[in-house]
């Protein structure tokens, strides 16, 4: 290549050392004074701590190897594309890969993290398994390398260092601003409950059920009655599980799947409608909002609860509002924290308190509260481009990087 640049594979270049793990069922393994890093360890780009500690024994006795303090190590087998440089000597699982520089005067640690970076999409596009996605060592060691002089190297990691700090800053800075804005409706939302009026009735939902303020309340199918994966299709009627609700109140309907009319009319539970107030209650669980439809049916998965107000006693939005108070959420905390599971029963959420004021009252709530939702929803809207303009930035530096292009 031009101006010294050559190409080289990742194993002419690099020792790529393995890793293993220590048999759990010998206590004198663990605990130790030697980090032992996993895939979960990779949440940062140094690895300065990690979960599990090891012994000098564990790693005579196991097929983990020790990594040098400032070395490379990738994801292979679970979590593929992570890449990460180590802050301290560290031992490592059979799904990491330690990758060291045979001449660092040759090739820079630094420049060689980042072109794992930047290779990301190519390895995880190689992944196979049926269960686990991983890559075999010897496509490791095939990678090509693009490398340039190593006065050049440094040029190009000092552009990426400097470039991915202050994109680092301003993602934090619309994530905070997201946090503020959602605090500010929360501090709102608690204040008009904290001062209610004295003909608010407080009731349990089974009271609810049993007046008729409350025509309906169902969670989604389960058992013999879920959907396989294969009945699902392009198009057809939407079944929508927890993770279609946003944080900030709304139903994402591109993430919904499909059910064809015929497989939906075998369903007997679930049937959401227009109007109704959907309760994410399990995995996913408090995000509440109202689905908002043409469609004649939505299906509901295992992990939604639909709440069908009659609106001559309750309206939805001032049910949502509610739902989305301190005060009912401390109820589900409670069930929640009786558990070792992340989810809260129908039945539980049957016992659960509604603060229900007069139907003026309900309008006066829900026009002092949806402004300030819709103006956090759009403030959402506008962190959220920010961010996806970010990772495409990120995206197009590393690309610029390693085809001569900084």
């Amino acid at each position: 290549m031009k101006n010294g640049w050559q190409t080289r594979s990742l194993g002419e270049l690099c020792e790529v050392i393995g890793g293993g793990t220590p048999p759990k069922d010998e206590p004198a393994f663990y605990g130790g004074e030697i980090p032992w890093a996993t895939v979960r360890d990779m949440r940062q780009d140094v690895i300065t701590s990690t979960e599990f500690r090891i012994t000098k024994d564990a790693v005579k006795n196991s097929a983990t190897n020790i990594i040098p303090s400032g070395s490379v190590v990738i994801a292979t087998r679970v979590g593929l594309g992570k890449v990460c440089m180590l802050g301290q000597d560290t031992a490592i699982n059979q799904d990491l890969r330690g990758v060291i520089p045979r001449d660092k005067g040759s090739l820079a640690v630094r420049y060689l993290f980042w072109w794992f970076k930047s290779s990301a999409d190519t390895i995880v596009n190689e992944g196979r398994g049926a269960t686990v996605q991983g890559v075999k060592l010897p496509f490791v060691k095939s990678l090509q390398i693009p490398v340039p002089p190593l006065a050049e190297q440094q040029r190009i990691v000092g552009i990426l260092d400097e470039a991915f700090e202050g994109i680092a800053t301003a993602k934090a800075n619309a994530e905070q601003n997201g946090r503020n804005a959602r605090a500010l409706f929360e501090s709102h939302l608690q204040s008009v409950f904290d001062e209610r009026g004295t003909n608010w009735v407080t009731e349990t939902l089974e009271t609810l059920l049993e007046r008729g303020w409350i025509e309906s309340h169902l969670d989604g199918n389960h058992g013999g009655d879920y959907p396989r994966k294969e009945e699902f299709i392009k198009e057809g009627v939407p079944y929508i599980s927890a993770n279609c609700l946003n944080d900030d109140d709304r139903i994402d309907m591109s993430r919904a799947k499909y059910l064809s009319p015929a497989r939906a009319a075998l369903l007997r539970k679930g049937i959401a409608k227009d109007n109704d107030v959907l309760f994410a209650h399990n995995a996913t669980v408090g995000p509440v909002a109202i689905l908002r439809t043409n469609e004649e049916k939505v299906i509901l998965g295992t992990s939604l609860t639909y709440y069908r107000c009659n609106p001559k006693f309750i309206l939805p939005d001032y049910l949502a509002h509610y739902m989305r108070s301190f005060g009912f959420k401390k109820q589900y905390l409670q069930v929640m924290g009786q558990s070792t599971r992340n989810q809260v029963p129908i039945t539980r959420q049957r016992e659960f308190h509604h603060v229900i004021p007069p139907i003026d009252e309900q309008k006066r709530v829900i026009g002092a509260l949806d402004g300030l939702l819709e103006n956090g929803q759009q403030l959402t809207r506008v962190y959220e481009k920010k961010l996806v303009a970010l990772e495409e930035l990120k995206k197009s530096l590393l690309h610029q990087a390693f085809t001569r292009q900084l």
